[in-house]
């Protein structure tokens, strides 16, 4: 007779067999994968030993072997065939073509599909989900191979800024690449798991996260291994391609080019990216005093060179140093904190080996950054910790890891006002809920529409999802009671959910949005909540003057329409005086005028409504007793 394997709650079946699980840092640049080995976690390399896989994809004709080259053998191409060498794809996922103004400078050619841009290539469109899936699927085998077997699952890490259409699409890469997602996290989080744990680190700490092409920050508090991220914020469209190129048109500018690099032809604004590139790194390797680079570039078949200081490259970067340095500023006033609250500044992302990077942070907290980790790597050994741990193979650990979502999430109501139910910066996985009611007598049905932002009106924020409710049965106006619950889960995925309380009667939906945000409205949102506060609150009041009105307007009508006749004329046309003069005084842009004429009319319908009740009271006890009552 066979036993019953029986285990704990997220422990393997057999406590000797480990369940094989890796982290993977899916960057615009380069990406890696890592998982915990004999209790350390470390980067995975290839069979050449090299750790990073650059996050590049070639695509060839159809017929010709194996149909794509990935990673370094197609980084090898970039200059030669850039038509079809797909790189810094992670900028594209979940976007259309209108939200990339700056779709003109890839040297590839970026097209609108049915959900999100494609890239066209020999081989055909190919979407940013399918070429990331190929760059995960590379990092899969590789894991595969190191440990020969197959991979229970992956934690990935996104930027901290990634939208919810942004993460969606990443996950869908993962499932193509044929990967169990344990979770998705963000990246800083997953730095300041493996600093925390390697260096045994307590206290607030910033994390300066400037990747290829993103750029995120978050304030977390780290106490006895519980990660607490106070806020977060960046910019999901800047990063080290944009030094790469801003690099590159200084350097036209100063051979009198009149062109920006985005003006030549692919090949050329290839090579010249490539180069500007090299010439960054080389410059990050001299001492930050000393030394020049030459930079070598070819325009319009003549060869030129310039030298570049560390001089002439923070001046033509300035303006990218200055963004992060004022997103390093917003999310330090969401968190309520000061510049001297933080004990350390985490350095994350190849491109904070930037000396003008370094030299920035340190100037603003006025310390020195830390950078005992490899900053390209420490994303991937956070987010292997963490999957270790998913995985059940530490179930001793004490590691808690508490996310937040980066922008509010809300209900549209009358008058076209946003209800927020989550408010931006909540910890995740969350669940949070609120009552609603119906607006009109008889209403049955109830359109729901959830959207994500900052403001005040529906008009300023980013829709992402629409669902009705319907059987709610009729009901006076204000009856009913719909609860309605938000649940973002540890992926910062949303479900949201409409329950009418009386019946049961439910609605659902889950958040999967139309793929695009663009990277003006993810910068924007924060910036337009604070810049337009007074302006948002006037436009509040006036909106609810209005729905508050209408209301009482509606309410009055439908009254003197069942029991007018009870009115003596004189009555009557006090009361017909008042809605006239409410109905248009609402339409004006005076919130207290109308409140003052939603007031009087109240006021002058008390003796009505009191007629109305009294009436009710006696039809109702009319041929009753007190036994019977």
């Amino acid at each position: 007779m066979a036993l019953l394997q029986i285990s704990e709650p997220g422990q393997s079946p057999d406590p000797h067999q480990r369940r094989i699980a890796v982290g993977i840092d899916l960057g615009t640049t380069h990406s890696l994968v890592a998982a915990v080995r004999h209790g350390v976690a470390e980067c995975l390399p290839d069979e050449q030993g090299r750790v990073i896989l650059p996050s590049v994809v070639r695509y060839l004709p159809p017929g010709s072997g194996s149909g794509r080259h990935i990673g370094f053998d197609a980084l090898a191409a970039q200059v030669q065939d850039p038509a079809n060498t797909v790189s810094s794809v992670k900028r594209l996922m979940g976007r259309k073509l209108a939200d990339l103004p700056g779709a003109g400078r890839l040297p590839y050619a970026v097209v609108d599909g049915p959900g999100m841009v494609a890239v066209r290539t020999v081989a055909g469109d190919k979407t940013p989900v399918e070429v990331s899936a190929e760059i995960l699927a590379t990092l899969r085998f590789r894991a595969e191979d190191t440990f020969n077997d197959d991979l229970y699952g992956a934690v990935i890490t996104v930027p901290a800024y990634f939208d919810d259409a942004q993460r969606q699409a990443t996950k869908d890469a993962a499932q193509m690449a044929g990967l169990n997602v344990l979770r998705l996290i963000n990246e800083p989080t997953a730095a300041a798991i493996a600093y925390g744990l390697d260096q045994g680190a307590e206290g607030v700490y910033a994390i300066y996260d400037l990747g290829g092409g993103t750029f995120d920050v978050s304030i977390l508090r780290l106490t006895r291994g519980v990660f607490e991220v106070l806020a977060t914020g960046g910019d999901s469209a800047l990063g080290g391609d944009d030094y790469d190129r801003a690099l590159a048109d200084w350097a036209l500018e100063r051979l009198g080019a009149g062109v920006h690099a985005a003006d030549l032809p692919a090949g050329e604004r290839a090579a010249l990216l490539a180069e500007a590139r090299r010439c960054k790194e080389a410059l990050s390797a001299l001492a930050a005093t000393g030394g020049a680079v030459t930079l070598a570039l070819s325009l319009h078949g003549q060869a030129a060179q310039l030298a570049v200081t560390h001089t002439d490259f923070a001046a033509a970067t300035a303006e990218l140093t200055q963004r992060t340095m004022a997103a390093v500023k917003r999310v330090l006033r969401d968190a309520q904190l000061d510049r001297a609250d933080v004990q350390g500044v985490v350095m994350v992302g190849g491109s904070t080996r930037m000396p003008v990077v370094r030299d920035a942070v340190e100037a603003f907290f006025g310390q020195p950054p830390l950078t005992n980790l490899n900053p390209d790597e420490v994303v991937a050994l956070g987010a292997a910790i963490q999957a270790n741990q998913l995985a059940g193979n530490n179930p001793d650990g004490d590691l808690l890891l508490l996310d937040v979502i980066p922008l509010s999430l809300g209900l549209e109501t009358m008058g076209g006002l946003v209800e927020r139910i989550v408010p931006r910066n909540t910890t995740i996985p969350s669940a949070l809920a609120q009552d609603f009611t119906t607006f009109k007598d008889g209403q049955t049905a109830l359109a729901l529409h959830v959207v994500q932002g900052e403001r005040d009106l529906v008009a300023d924020c980013r829709s992402l999802a629409r669902f009705e409710l319907r059987g709610i049965p009729p009901m006076a106006a204000g009856a009913a009671r719909i609860r309605v619950t938000f649940t973002v889960d540890a992926d910062g995925l949303l479900t949201v959910s409409a329950k009418e309380q009386s019946t049961g009667v439910e609605a659902r939906i889950d958040v999967k949005p139309s793929y695009g945000l663009s990277d003006e409205q993810i910068a924007a949102m924060l910036q337009d909540s604070f810049a337009t506060a007074q302006q948002d609150m006037q436009a509040r009041a006036l909106v609810e003057a209005r729905v508050d009105a209408q209301r009482m307007l509606d309410a009055t009508r439908s009254a003197l329409a069942a029991d007018g006749h009870w009115l003596s004329d004189a009555d009557r046309d006090a009361i017909d005086a008042l809605l006239q003069a409410l109905d248009s005084t609402r339409a004006a842009d005076d919130a207290a005028a109308i409140e003052a004429a939603t007031e009087a009319l109240a006021k002058g319908t008390e003796d009505f409504a009191a007629q109305r009740m009294n009436r009710s009271i006696a039809q109702a006890l009319a041929g009753q007793n007190v036994e019977n009552l």
